[in-house]
């Protein structure tokens, strides 16, 4: 190539330093991670600060979700051209200041924008973090060991945030789910220069507009569900809503088609397991951000769980997935990813199923913990089939495109399954409510009814009937999202011989070593790169998946890219 470049082993520090590098990258990644479901345990706190409505209340979540899904690659696009380490530190300050926002708001919107803007820095941390560990550690046992601790944080960020959520709102206040934040990202941002190196700027473009088209189009196609909860499917403010998110989506297919470095790149689509990977990752992430959300709710509000005690209700969800993701890892290279997929959806729908059939009634212990596990149990067997699928038959360097897609998808379909869920309980509970609100009437003390016409909400035991009726219609349709990904799993997803041949033979779907455990290396012509998606359109002198000097180099490793 030409130019020079910093290599990992040139700059690489020695192991003390590199110690505290990775613990400044993992750091972000544990504060960006955690942050969704430690804001999840302070929600009906927030909501009874706030004054948010139910249906509201999941902007919360997906005012964070649909930001930082949304602007994921084009954050990992900016680290790319700008310089990995400065992008890295001005999306964790951003966070910060985000964050002291959120823990300071006195209005319902105030919360919702701080929590946007804390979704713009971590799509622009979150990917810069994972790239930082390319450029910081040397490629072999210290990098692999640095992927191992950044991709142990991602997994168990869940759990820790439902624990620190718990504390910090028992113990203090639920502002302090956000202001915790803000020591922790001064401290990561102060530590970075004097531990991570900056790394080399590359050309290339920004896809802003096609970033900003399909996140506001994601965007308005969330407030049309939740509109419509609240307001009628015919609300001219609803059908409006739809109406622009399809333009605008549809504005974003055109531009990401005639972009020469699109920040989605469309071909990846067209490979029938990816498109399925994305598909299922799509319904499941709405299922789990829907059962997250609604047993939240209704742990704390009908069975009257502090916080602390509803942070540690949770726990055994995370530990179930940890190991059934583990089990999954280790049998995968025998039978496949698809029987994964398939039994893994078909035991979230029935974990989901189960819950449908909670009451004012039920206990944690006899209604809750069980579906809860079950659901845990076939969620660990997704997460590692889904990254298998979406990144298997790629070439390395087109590795980090693949599964930021699968990322994306994951935060954007929470939030949009989640919107839908939402409007299911809007429609439910209202029914519900029409039929206590006579009874409060005919039971409820003159203080009681004065309240009621105050608030319009009704006290317990008539709001937990109608909270759990909504939560009970909520989980039937979760239950389908999960069922139409175990139909995706089981129609759309193959498994190919060379995919098998790939698992049994040791090479991983990110880096084959060698041709001969996986398709025979064939340059192209004049390029001396390989094409290991047969549906991928030929690389050009400006594709992206080419480097402008040397089309057929890794750009991370300065090394010719193999097939897998």
């Amino acid at each position: 190539m030409t130019g020079s470049r910093a290599t990992p082993t040139a700059t690489a520090p020695d192991r003390h330093r590199s110690g505290l590098a990775l613990l400044v990258i993992a750091s972000c990644q544990l504060m960006v991670v955690l942050d969704v479901t430690i804001v999840n345990i302070a929600l009906p706190h927030m909501q009874k600060d706030l004054g948010f409505s139910t249906e509201n209340l999941s902007w919360v979540v997906n005012a964070y979700t649909l930001t930082f899904g949304g602007l994921l690659l084009l954050g990992g696009r900016l680290g790319d051209i700008l310089g990995r380490r400065r992008v890295f530190i001005f999306g964790v300050l951003l966070f910060v200041f985000a964050s002291l926002l959120g823990g300071l708001s006195q209005e319902g919107w105030q919360l919702l924008a701080a929590r946007s803007l804390q979704g713009v820095g971590g799509a622009i941390a979150s990917p810069t973090a994972l790239s930082l560990i390319t450029t910081t550690f040397r490629e072999g046992p210290e990098r692999n060991r640095a992927f191992g601790v950044f991709a142990g944080v991602s997994a168990g960020g869940s759990a820790i945030g439902l624990l620190a959520g718990g504390m910090l709102v028992e113990w203090l206040d639920w502002r302090w789910v956000l202001f915790v934040n803000v020591p922790i990202g001064l401290l990561i941002a102060f530590a970075t220069p004097r531990f991570i190196p900056e790394s080399e700027r590359r050309p290339g473009h920004f896809d802003v507009i096609g970033a900003l088209t399909s996140t506001a189009g994601m965007v308005l196609l969330v407030y049309g569900f939740i509109r419509a909860s609240e307001d009628g499917w015919t609300d001219e403010l609803t059908l409006g809503s739809f109406a622009a998110a399809v333009v605008l989506l549809a504005v974003f297919i055109m531009i990401e088609r005639g972009s020469k470095q699109p920040i989605t790149p469309l071909w990846m689509f067209r490979d029938r397991n990816r498109a399925g990977s994305y598909a299922m990752m799509l319904s499941l992430a709405a299922a789990l951000f829907g059962m997250f959300f609604f047993l939240t709710l209704f742990v704390q509000n009908v069975l009257e769980f502090s916080p602390l005690r509803a942070g540690l209700a949770f726990l055994p969800v995370s530990a179930v997935i940890a190991v059934s993701a583990g089990l999954t890892s280790q049998l995968l290279p025998r039978w496949g990813p698809k029987p994964f997929m398939v039994v893994g959806a078909l035991l979230a729908a029935v974990g989901l199923g189960w819950l449908t059939l909670t009451d004012v009634h039920s206990s944690y212990l006899g209604s809750i913990l069980g579906p809860m596990l079950v659901f845990g149990f076939g969620m660990g067997m997704q997460f590692v089939s889904l990254t298998l699928m979406a990144v298997s038959g790629v070439a390395p360097k087109e590795a980090g495109a693949a599964s930021g897609i699968l990322n994306a998808t994951q935060q954007v379909g929470g939030s949009l399954g989640l919107s839908i869920l939402v409007t299911t309980f809007g429609k439910a509970s209202r029914n519900e409510a029409a039929d206590q609100v006579p009874k409060f009437l005919e039971q409820a003390t003159p203080a009681q009814k004065l309240e009621f016409r105050r608030t319009e909400v009704l006290p317990p035991p008539w709001g937990a009937e109608v909270l759990t009726s909504g939560v009970s219609s909520a989980f039937v349709v979760a239950a389908c999202f999960a069922v139409l990904a175990a139909l995706v799993a089981l129609f759309v997803i193959q498994v190919r011989p060379a995919d098998l041949a790939r698992l049994q033979g040791g090479a991983t779907p990110l880096a084959a070593e060698g041709a001969g455990q996986g398709e025979a290396e064939e340059p192209t012509s004049g390029a001396g790169a390989v094409r290991t998606d047969p549906d991928a359109p030929p690389p050009g002198p400006d594709d992206p998946r080419t480097g402008p000097d040397d089309p057929g180099t890794d750009p991370d490793t300065d090394r010719p890219a193999k097939g897998l």
